[in-house]
């Protein structure tokens, strides 16, 4: 049996239903439902998705037995409408469209009115009595068709339509007389046998095919292959073909068109909202040639009639129309209609687009109205759509000025003067500047300037850079990966591609959610998180499993973390504590002092200063786990390198400049990232970690002793690559914490593990977790490892791999499971095997992003940790981590 290519749809019976979105493509299923519930859809038919994945694969050649399937359908519209396409008597036109699985609004292309020529465009005359909408719709296929079809630039035409407006002394194209049009197209064919050395076609069929063609081609246009990957949508998916019977806004008066949402798209509001637009067609109204009117007295502001008083019968019937498909789909709806001489068709109808703010209130408003379950609600929001409803986002009203793009690193939106050392965004903060902090590359060195810092623009560095892990772990604004600046710190100035200077003291503004660079200060506006954001997150936790914690260093983390719902720290960095102001200096005593009773004495220095920062966090966190990381870093990353810093030093410490200079030269590293760093400190100077360990469970035992606490504080040790270095640190940590607890006299349990982010450690789990009580798998650096990739370096050539499908996406930005994954897997399976308790966790950045957080149920970890603004995320992931498992 033949395979079954296209489907018709019309005269309230349908070949395909909305069930087969897959086959027919969104419009196409759309259509085919609207048809079989009884609406006024004019007659066509749909060539399946089917088709375009064979056009691709057999170099664009149709298969076998389609253009017969054609053929056949058509005649049945033919028949169905009593006219026949070709016919110059009687003659049928069509409109060509795309329609993929997922919306993909503008992205793909479209022909209206097909079918006409200098024989047809006499029988439109005869039929309409109306000679001047025969030609406005046949001037308007000309230019569709040259551009869409033929490729010819769309301004061609456009200029000789402009030109007549202005000949004729008219603003409006509605102002151009028959006479006018009937010359335009005689100037749009001369024009077109110009610029493509040949004839416009006058066969119909031929028309037909071209869109046809035009069409399924759309669907490896590069803004369709844009949108496809910033949306996740796979390039086999392809896209189906819409053939459907042209009915007409551009008659006259009595006609219109327009675009529609049955809720509001942008807040979610229960009203109806849209815009439409007398004596026009489609693109009309999507174009902005004219200004729209709006769809109800309610939705304008006066200055234009609406819809409901323009065509009062027409929008009632419009208003039972979205009521009944919003009560059918169970969902907001975006639709598209055309009233030709006063009668009402649809075109389309989809699940409307719509901001993070509306989709939450719509979800939850539909629950209430009994329209869809609490499960559906919640999987009704995807994940990564709360990051705009957690960070300031730019005013979409306002005017910008785009001057270069980097990575989104951390969404929101920020302004503020240029800076370009930490120093100085940390002495503007004090005195009430607003700054953006501008570096090639931050270190941990920056993190006061980041801190006080408005946004962070960087040159270099992914999506996971120190800077991007920072700004989100903060909530800041940060744009990296910026090649389109260049940067002068002597000249404390950067310029943009085409070449103008931006100097310190400039106002710029970022946002974090594009990329985007702005010239100049862009407003803001501020996030609401709504009743309706805290009732739908109490669904969430009602259904996930998996536990969220967060990544925060500072007792202000903490308590952002703690308003987002996490339930715990997974990851306290505490290399970033030794950056204050306050302790540096001690710090770099201890690294440079030449025996151990010279780190020891700088230890004591540092000691009560890490007691504090722990008793910050435990009573932020009110009981709840805090997982804390020993040192990890290099030493030579806390080092000075100025000469003004090193005679500073050298003074604190009393010795020579000569000497210390000489001393850092020694600890510097080719290679810092595999080098002397995590556990290999700890073992080469066990006093760091003893210090550090003393420090935590001093505070745990104070709050315990002192405040009647319940503190299970658990010692994380990083790196760990041979089980050896694991048993020497796991013995001196609980040595030191033994000693801690009876000098209290107190009861307090504690946990000590190790960070799997070595490929060597998950293939060895089984030997590790002898002895660690949990594994934390730090993904970042275990993806680093894995594929031999510096995250920091790698944003040069990644996006070129994610463009070409090397990668299928980012791995720093989402989990590679088919690598890093099985590694995770790996470890999970194997620790368990030796201990069936251990408690597993991931705090990698992948701990934020919705498809890796389904992963981390799915194996069974206990809990994801990520940075404090994308805790919501991970808690919505999670719970669709469930609905999906339970979907099957």
């Amino acid at each position: 049996m033949a395979v079954k290519y296209v489907y018709f749809f019309g005269g309230g019976t349908a070949e395909g239903s909305g069930a087969m979105k897959n086959l027919l493509g969104g419009k196409g299923a759309n259509l085919a439902e609207m048809t079989a519930i009884g609406l006024p859809v004019p007659a066509g038919f749909t060539i399946t998705t089917e088709v375009c994945t064979e056009f691709y694969k057999n170099n664009r050649q149709y298969p076998a037995g389609l253009k017969e399937q054609v053929e056949e359908k058509l005649r049945q519209v033919e028949a169905l409408m009593d006219k026949k396409f070709g016919d110059p008597a009687c003659p049928l036109l069509v409109s060509v469209r795309s329609g993929a699985r997922a919306s993909m609004p503008g992205m793909m292309d479209t022909v209206l009115n097909l079918g006409l020529n200098d024989q047809t465009v006499q029988g439109i005359i005869r039929q309409s009595g109306d000679e001047r909408f025969a030609y406005d719709s046949y001037r308007r296929f000309i230019q569709m068709y040259s551009n869409v079809v033929k490729g010819l630039d769309g301004d061609v035409l456009e200029d000789l339509l402009e030109q007549m407006k202005e000949h004729r002394g008219v603003e409006e194209d509605t102002a151009l007389t028959a006479a006018d049009l009937k010359e335009l197209v005689t100037l749009f064919k001369n024009r077109y046998r110009e610029e493509l050395g040949e004839a416009f076609p006058e066969d119909p069929q031929e028309q037909l095919w071209g869109a046809i063609g035009a069409v399924f081609g759309s669907w490896m246009n590069p803004r369709a292959i844009t949108y496809r990957k910033l949306n996740n949508i796979p390039a086999d998916w392809g896209t189906a073909v819409n053939v459907q019977s042209m009915v007409f806004g551009n008659m006259g008066n009595d006609c219109a068109t327009g675009v529609a949402f049955t809720r509001n798209p942008s807040t979610g509001e229960n009203l109806f909202f849209g815009e439409f637009l007398v004596n026009a067609q489609g693109e009309d109204v999507v174009a902005g040639i004219r200004t729209p009117q709006p769809i109800n007295k309610a939705g304008g502001d006066g200055s234009l009639p609406s819809m409901e008083e323009v065509m009062p019968q027409s929008y009632t019937q419009l208003m039972e129309i979205q009521q009944k498909l919003e009560k059918h789909y169970r969902d907001m709806q975006d639709i598209e209609f055309t009233i030709e001489k006063g009668r009402l068709f649809m075109l389309q109808t989809r699940n409307g687009k719509r901001t993070a703010r509306a989709a939450v209130k719509i979800a939850v408003d539909m629950v209430h109205e009994g329209l869809i379950s609490e499960q559906e609600a919640v999987l009704r929001i995807a994940p990564e759509q709360l990051d705009q409803l957690l960070h300031p986002s730019l005013d979409p009203k306002a005017p910008k000025q785009i001057i270069a793009k980097g990575l989104p690193a951390s969404p929101g939106a920020a302004s503020g003067e240029v800076v370009f050392c930490a120093d100085e965004a940390e002495q503007a903060k004090a005195q009430g500047r607003k700054v953006i902090l501008v570096r090639i590359e931050t270190s941990p060195e920056d993190i006061h300037g980041m801190h006080a810092a408005q946004g962070i623009l960087t040159a270099r560095g992914g999506m996971t850079s120190h800077a991007a892990v920072v700004a989100r772990g903060m909530g800041k604004c940060c744009v990296s990966g910026c090649g389109d600046i260049k940067i002068s710190y002597d000249k404390q100035q950067f310029t943009d591609k085409s070449g103008k200077v931006y100097n310190k003291g400039d106002i710029i503004t970022l946002d974090g959610s594009s990329g985007e660079v702005m010239a100049g200060l862009v407003p803001t506006v501020q996030p609401e998180l709504t009743g309706d954001f805290s009732e739908l997150m109490t669904w969430v936790d009602g259904l996930r499993r998996l536990k969220v914690r967060t990544n925060a260093d500072t007792p202000a983390d903490a308590a952002v973390a703690r308003q987002f719902g996490a339930e715990g720290i997974g990851l306290c960095r505490t290399e970033h504590m030794f950056f204050d102001a306050d302790r540096i200096m001690a710090v770099r005593e201890m690294i440079l002092a030449e025996d151990l009773e010279g780190r020891l004495a700088a230890l004591n220095k540092i000691m009560p200063m890490q007691k504090g920062d722990f008793l910050g966090l435990f009573r932020e966190m009110k009981g709840l786990p805090v997982t804390i990381r020993l040192l990890d870093p290099p030493l030579h990353e806390f080092l000075p390198h100025g000469d003004k810093e090193l005679q500073e030093l050298a003074a604190v410490m009393g010795v020579a400049v000569d000497r210390l200079k000489h001393k850092v030269e020694f600890l510097h590293e080719f290679n810092p990232m595999l080098g002397h760093r995590g556990c290999r400190l700890g073992v080469t100077y066990p006093e760091v970690y003893d210090m550090q360990v003393r420090a935590i469970m001093e505070a745990a035992c104070e709050l315990v002793k002192n405040e009647g606490y319940d503190i299970v504080p658990e010692i994380m040790i990083p790196l760990i690559a041979e089980v050896k270095e694991l048993e020497i640190l796991r013995a001196n940590a609980v040595r030191v914490a033994d000693e801690v607890i009876a000098q209290y006299g107190v009861k307090v349990s504690y946990l000590v593990g190790t960070m799997i982010e070595l490929p060597r450690a998950a293939l060895t789990a089984d030997r590790i977790a002898e002895q660690a009580e949990f594994f934390s798998f730090g993904t970042n650096d275990l993806t680093q490892t894995t594929y031999g990739l510096s995250r920091d370096d790698a944003g040069k050539f990644l996006p070129l791999y994610v463009e070409r499908e090397i990668f299928p996406q980012d791995p720093f930005v989402a989990l590679d499971q088919s690598g890093v994954g099985q590694l995770v897997r790996m470890g999970c399976e194997k620790g368990r095997q030796t201990r069936p308790n251990i408690k597993l966790g991931i705090c990698g950045e992948h701990g934020g992003e919705a498809s890796s957080v389904i992963f981390c149920h799915n194996i069974g970890l206990d809990y994801v940790s990520c940075s404090p603004y994308r805790v919501p995320i991970a808690r919505l992931a999670a719970a669709h981590a469930v609905l999906l498992e339970q979907q099957g």
